[in-house]
């Protein structure tokens, strides 16, 4: 895989308390990634990034919400989390991230 396809299925890390949380708790980290990226195309993608060992990767479809702009109804777009769960000891530093 060249890096073009692993940047474009692995768009930015998801930094929130939650994902602060789970880094602490179960080393794992959150992603956004393509929409059509399979796990295992995640779990290459993240070990060849950021040289690291993934035990396990988990994969959510987010539905877009609702929004009203003036007057207007319209709909945020639909996207893809991936919840990474890496081996003990490792580790990714996602503010500094390149993904």
């Amino acid at each position: 895989m060249n890096d073009a396809k692993l940047y474009a299925l692995i768009r930015a890390p998801r930094v929130s308390e939650k994902t602060a949380r789970l880094q602490e708790v179960s080393n794992q980290y959150a992603f956004e990634v393509s929409t059509d990226a399979t796990k295992a195309d995640i779990k290459t993608a993240v070990e060849k990034l950021f040289d690291v060992k993934v035990e396990s990767v988990n994969v959510l479809n987010v539905k877009g919400k609702q929004k009203a702009f003036r007057n207007r109804n319209g709909r945020r777009g639909d996207w893809r989390k991936a919840y990474v769960k890496l081996a003990d000891g490792q580790s990714i530093d996602v503010m500094n991230a390149k993904a």
